[in-house]
């Protein structure tokens, strides 16, 4: 039996394509700031200070769940738009 609505698959498949793609990319901020800015690129960024911290130790102890906290809000910000695009949003909100 064929299926009756295959552009609503075809639709439902570039939804997830893209939720997969955005959190793709915000992984990869994350792994970046908490891996890369953290370790190893932390005595190139110890040549700042934040707060009286070195650059790299702030990073390593703070910088990368500050970032974390944004790239939630990004993620929230980036599903609505994504909902929106393909009909998938709440019609009473």
């Amino acid at each position: 039996m064929k299926n009756p609505q295959p552009h609503l698959q075809a639709e439902a498949r570039a939804y997830w394509r893209a939720n997969l793609r955005l959190v793709g990319i915000l992984l990869l901020v994350w792994f970046l700031v908490s891996y890369g800015a953290g370790i190893l690129l932390r005595q190139w960024l110890d040549q700042w200070s934040v707060g009286g911290f070195k650059l790299g130790f702030w990073f390593a102890q703070q910088g990368a769940i500050y970032v974390f906290v944004v790239l939630i809000f990004i993620y929230v910000a980036g599903m609505n738009h994504l909902d929106r695009k393909y009909g998938y949003n709440d019609p009473e909100s």
